[in-house]
Formats: C-alpha cells, sequence, structure tokens
C-alpha cells in the first residue's frame, strides 16, 4: 500500500512512500478542489484551498490555509462507545495511600530554582544507595518557586505537591531555601488533607550542612524502600499519559490511532487515561465534546477550550499559531489537521472528566487535562495528574522523558531505525498486541523505557515575574 484514504468524505490522500514531488506522509488531491473550497482529511474540513489545486496535485502550506472559526458556537450530541469491559492484573508496589506504582524511586523536589545544585548533588551522591528494588533516585530541578505572582505563584506549589503524590514515588524530600514565596509551610498545608508519611522536607538556611541533613534522610528512605516488592494489583490502579510531539503526516493514521486502542484497552480494564494539549484540539474539539459524559462534563470542557483560546486571543495571538515548522515540514498542513491526527489518542470511549492544572485523576476513563502543547511541561502536567506511564507518539523524534516513564512511539519506519536508541515501539505496522505486551512488561518493571534514564519537569508559567 503506497497510498491511504481516512474516510470516504476525503477529497485528499496520503501518500506513504513519496509521489512524484510529493514528500512521503503528504497529501495529494484525489479530485480538483477549486479556491475556495473545503479540504477533507479524517472526513473533517482541515482548511480551504487558496487556488484551484489539480487531481493528483500536492495539497500543502502552499495552497491550503487554516479555515478555524475562533469565535464558532459549540453544541452537544453524545457520541461516543462503551469501552469493551475485561479484567488484567499487572506487577506494581502498593501503595498504602491507594493506587499503585510501577516504579520504586525516590524524588528530590526543590521549592526554589535557588537550590537546584543542592538537589543534584543530593541525586548524584545518593546513586550508591540505590540497591534492591530501588529503581532510581532522582532530582527533579525547574527555575521558579519565587518571584512568580498570582496563579503562577499557587500553580507552581500545585505541581510540585502533585508530582510528590504520584504513586510511583515511595518517597519524596522537598528541599527549600527559607526565603522563596513557594516556601515549605504552604507546601505542607497543601500536602496535608494527603496524610502521607512518605514526604521531608528542610530549607537549606535553617541547618549547617544541608548536603549532610538530605543524605541522612536519604539514607533512610533508601533503607526502607529497597525493601519494597512488586506484587500483583488491579489494571484498573493503571492511569496512562496520552501524548504527541514532533508529529509528521504520518501520526494521525499510525501512531496516534494505534495509542487510541490501548486507551480504550485500559479503559475497558477499568484504568484510566488522560488527554491534554489543549491548543492541539481546537479544529478537533467539537469532536470531544460530543464524546463527554454528559451535561456537566461537556460544559467545564467547553470552558476549558473557550479560556485557552482567551489566553491567546487576549495576548494578541491567533488561536492557529500551529503547526511548528517540523509539524509542516512532515506533512501538516494546518492546525485542524494536527489536532484531528491528535485526538485520535482519545480512543472511542467517551470522557469522564475535566481536570485543572495540577489536580489529580479522579475518574476511571478518559479524563481531559487542562495544559499547553509543549512537550515537556505536558508530559510534567499528565505525570503530575497521577500517570505513572506517558504514551508519547512522535513522527520526528525526540530524546526528552518527564519524571515518570515516558514511552516514545514512532509513527514511520524511517524515525523508529534512524532514532532506534530514542524510540520504544514502532506504529507504522499497527501491532495493538505487540505494543500493548511492551507496555505490560513497561509496568512490570521488565522493560525501561529509552529515555528513562533522564528525568525533567517544566511549569507552565503564564504570568509576570518579579
Amino acid at each position: 500500500m503506497s497510498d491511504v484514504i481516512i474516510n470516504k468524505k476525503d477529497n485528499v490522500a496520503v501518500t506513504l512512500h513519496g509521489k512524484g514531488d510529493i514528500p512521503a506522509g503528504h497529501k495529494f488531491a484525489l479530485k480538483e478542489i477549486a479556491k475556495g473550497e473545503y479540504v477533507i482529511k479524517y472526513g473533517e474540513i482541515i482548511g480551504r484551498a487558496t487556488q484551484d489545486i489539480a487531481c493528483g496535485e500536492w495539497v500543502h502550506t502552499h495552497n491550503v490555509k487554516s479555515h478555524l472559526d475562533e469565535n464558532v458556537a459549540y453544541r452537544y450530541e453524545f457520541n461516543a462507545q462503551n469501552a469493551v469491559k475485561d479484567k488484567a492484573t499487572f506487577l506494581g508496589y502498593k501503595r498504602e495511600y491507594g493506587r499503585a506504582g510501577i516504579r520504586n524511586e525516590i524524588y528530590i523536589i526543590p521549592t526554589v530554582g535557588c537550590v537546584n545544585n543542592v538537589c543534584m548533588r543530593l541525586a548524584k551522591d545518593a546513586q550508591k544507595l540505590v540497591e534492591g528494588s530501588i529503581d532510581g533516585i532522582f532530582a527533579l530541578t525547574h527555575q521558579f518557586g519565587c518571584s512568580q505572582l498570582g496563579e503562577d505563584n499557587e500553580n507552581i506549589k500545585k505541581l510540585l505537591c502533585a508530582i510528590a503524590l504520584n504513586p510511583n514515588a515511595s518517597f519524596v524530600l522537598f528541599v527549600g531555601l527559607g526565603c522563596e514565596n513557594n516556601g515549605l509551610d504552604g507546601i505542607k498545608e497543601y500536602l496535608a488533607p494527603y496524610k502521607r508519611d512518605n514526604i521531608a522536607y528542610y530549607n537549606c538556611q535553617d541547618v549547617e550542612d544541608e548536603h549532610a541533613y538530605g543524605m541522612e534522610i536519604l539514607q533512610s528512605f533508601a533503607q526502607k524502600a529497597k525493601a519494597f516488592k512488586r506484587e500483583e494489583v488491579d489494571f484498573s490502579e493503571l492511569c496512562i499519559g496520552l501524548k504527541c510531539g514532533g508529529s509528521d503526516g504520518y501520526s494521525g493514521l499510525t501512531a496516534n490511532p494505534l495509542v487510541g486502542k490501548i486507551s480504550d484497552k485500559v479503559v475497558g480494564f477499568g484504568g484510566s487515561a488522560i488527554l491534554t494539549e489543549v491548543p492541539e484540539m481546537f479544529g478537533a474539539e467539537q469532536l470531544l465534546m460530543n464524546k463527554c459524559k454528559n451535561q456537566d462534563v461537556f460544559e467545564r470542557y467547553k470552558k476549558m477550550i473557550e479560556d485557552f483560546k482567551a489566553y491567546y486571543t487576549t495576548q494578541g495571538f491567533p488561536v492557529y499559531e500551529n503547526p511548528s515548522p517540523g509539524n509542516k515540514k512532515g506533512g501538516i498542513t494546518t492546525l485542524e489537521e494536527k489536532s484531528l491526527g491528535c485526538i485520535e489518542k482519545a480512543g472511542s470511549t467517551e470522557i469522564v472528566d475535566v481536570l485543572s492544572y495540577g489536580e489529580q485523576v479522579k475518574e476511571k476513563g478518559v479524563s481531559a487535562l487542562n495544559a499547553p502543547g509543549n512537550d515537556l511541561i505536558a508530559a510534567t502536567a499528565l505525570a503530575a495528574s497521577g500517570c505513572q506511564l506517558v504514551l508519547f507518539t512522535t513522527g520526528r523524534g525526540t530524546p526528552f522523558s518527564t519524571f515518570v516513564p515516558t514511552m516514545k512511539i514512532g509513527s514511520n519506519d524511517r524515525i523508529s531505525a534512524y532514532k532506534n536508541n530514542w524510540i520504544d515501539f514502532n506504529a507504522f505496522g499497527m501491532d495493538e498486541n505487540g505494543l500493548f505486551d511492551l507496555i505490560v512488561k513497561t509496568v512490570n518493571g521488565e522493560y525501561a523505557c529509552k529515555s528513562e534514564d533522564i528525568r525533567e519537569i517544566a511549569f507552565y508559567k503564564t504570568g509576570v515575574t518579579l
């Protein structure tokens, strides 16, 4: 097969291996498309022709523009499938406070970027403590925590506390400076309702030797953590994050639909999945709204979309300031096209909840999370909401990982082979069983994602820094 027609309504097809001057992964016209006429892919409008396009002609940014309407009125017409219910288990670390981790790790979290170097030294010296079942000790550094105002000041606290609540963390050490806005008192107050006894805190200004003090805490943590063992737990305790980055013309054909099938499967086992990247829902948001399980979820989802659009427009930017140069080179022409491919990751089941930034997942099924499309910010937000594993589809490739295992799923043969040191799974063959087997091995601790030795976090900052 060299060409793909996704939907019988489409007036374009995708060439998988290239066709004359048309690059692989790009579109060509199935019939004559007049100037001003809609271009249809996935059975939906992805833009308008800016000039007459002949049958067989390359269809891309030179002859198509976005058709997004920033003032569109939304409606609710429920259209989703029920998950196929089944039972399954995996081997995880049971937590006294609920849910199970797929890793046995210790996090060192700075409250403010001023103590990043302290945390990095602690993590470096603590590697000698990694033994038994401990999977790693990681410093999750960032540059914020002071000089942020209002919502940003609250959100950095929410994010760091949410990270500490991830079930992959057996123990967490918060390291503060002592004079920052995001102080330990606020952290402790936020976490108090969760009643966790696996978290410790100290300010570097309050102790004479901050390194020795921190190492003593980490030694105590490691002594306890190395004794933890994997146990059989129900698949309903698993929550996966759904993310794409460096998308190309293949992403909406292979990797994203394949991850959608995995999402349906996890939900069918009673588990959870979270979809984010709100700006990359623009142009496909109505389809997701129709999957909301009831009017309340629809209204909250609609508000999330409208608020994000206002965030763009009040700062003078159009909502369609997307796709990226790499997306376009890979064959994606408009934001609508990118979004329609992006939402394939959510599968076919209903959306059960809408989460604010830093909020913990509460419902079994697919939730929508308020966060931007930026790869590291969005992936961090997914893991902070409780995902133990992020499934990250890509057509261009990327080496990053957030603070939980981040599985890279390549959309095409070329990137999967060329960047084999980055890519965990090649989705081009649409091997659902193969991908699910790899996910099971990953959550059981039998497979480590290729970027798993890297742990990064990023904060979604929207306001003023002093």
